[in-house]
């Protein structure tokens, strides 16, 4: 086995949720972020703001093997970043949301920390990103969630306006943040979900979160299907059937249903395209092929308290290509009516692993 594909197989270890190192390196940067954070008072809470300086390392080819190819399944190749920085604290970024041109950006860490900034572009492709600044994520009482215990597993986003909703793996709660109450100094409000929520695995629990709008298009009264709807999907909570589960949460018909398992992926993240299809990011890890990604679309209109809903896959990557462990994905449309695919890797803080930013076109 090379040494490339030995240090592959390494990330898809890490990837599959064994990450000691991971955990160790952040208890490192409570104590060593560079450059130091600012003080800012909230109420009775002080909260640590930090400007960060990230570098970034563009990456010209997805597929270094066949450096002419850009088109992978219904995906076309846009550009890649490979992110880095001094600050300890950068990495673990399990979910992201963008602003409506695709610069603006809201990440959560899975170790209980928002990031946000903005990404730089030039004649269309990503070459960085400015303003990025990081803070705590914090809870009811003000305070950072990272003093709970099991807290700190930040893993999923959904944005709806003002409001934030970030989904806590390990205990399985979903906070909800009022943006319009200090942004990322707001105070997470613990919402009501479904029992069936709290019987996930601790490990394998809320993965993925999308909020369904209340108005397909701006200016027109004309409602998606599931308008108003949170919808909560698991990483590997299992029906009777062995199928992913996941949970309608608000809206017209609250309730359960599963996404058809196929091939051993997990559920990584998902995102609702303004034409209401939902994509979905799956991964697996096996010890013969280390990380496989893939993206399957699922018709919203298909999903129902009780179904079982399916889709057809549009991509699938493998560590011949430059994928790590791929948690994050979000969409925009461009000024020239391209949708345009964004999709951010957790490092699980592991020096063997990478912070990756990719972008695509869909292109069907």
């Amino acid at each position: 086995m090379s040494t490339h594909r030995s240090r592959r197989s390494f990330i898809g270890f890490a990837a599959a949720g064994f990450s000691t190192l991971a955990v160790s390196r952040f208890a490192l940067a409570q104590a060593a972020a560079e450059p130091p954070p600012r003080a800012l008072q909230v109420e009775n809470a002080v909260v640590e703001l930090v400007s960060v300086e990230v570098n970034a390392r563009a990456i010209p080819n997805f597929e270094p093997r066949d450096r002419t190819r850009t088109r992978f399944g219904s995906l076309e190749y846009r550009s890649g970043l490979v992110l880095t920085s001094r600050y300890r604290g950068f990495g673990g970024l399990s979910g992201i949301r963008l602003d409506a041109k695709g610069e603006g950006f809201l990440a959560v860490s899975d170790q209980g920390g928002w990031f946000t900034g903005r990404i730089r572009y030039a004649s269309g492709k990503m070459t960085g990103l400015d303003d990025v600044e990081a803070a705590p994520l914090l809870g009811a009482e003000g305070r950072p969630i990272t003093e709970k215990r099991l807290w700190w597993d930040s893993e999923s986003i959904a944005r709806d306006g003002n409001f934030v909703y970030v989904g806590l793996e390990r205990v399985n709660q979903i906070l909800r943040y009022d943006f319009s109450k200090g942004g990322t100094r707001a105070r997470g409000e613990v919402m009501p979900v479904p029992a069936g929520i709290h019987k996930l695995p601790s490990n394998k629990g809320l993965e993925a979160l999308v909020v369904v709008p209340k108005e397909k298009d701006k200016g027109k009264d004309q409602n998606m299907p599931l308008a108003g709807t949170l919808i909560a999907f698991s990483e590997r909570g299992l029906d009777a059937d062995g199928n992913l589960v996941a949970f309608l949460i608000g809206g017209p018909t609250p309730g359960q249903f599963s996404v058809r398992r196929t091939e051993k992926y997990d559920i990584s993240d998902a995102v609702l395209l303004p034409s209401g299809e939902l994509l979905i990011l799956e991964r697996k890890f096996s010890w013969f092929t280390g990380v496989n990604i893939r993206i399957r679309s699922i018709p919203l209109k298909s999903i129902a308290p009780g179904a079982l809903v399916d889709g057809p896959a549009l991509f699938a990557a493998d560590l011949g290509h430059e994928i790590d462990n791929m948690e994050g994905i979000d969409a925009h449309v461009t000024a020239d009516g391209e949708t345009v695919l964004t999709l951010i890797s957790d490092d699980n803080f592991s020096m063997l692993q990478r912070t990756l930013l990719l972008q695509f076109t869909l292109a069907e």
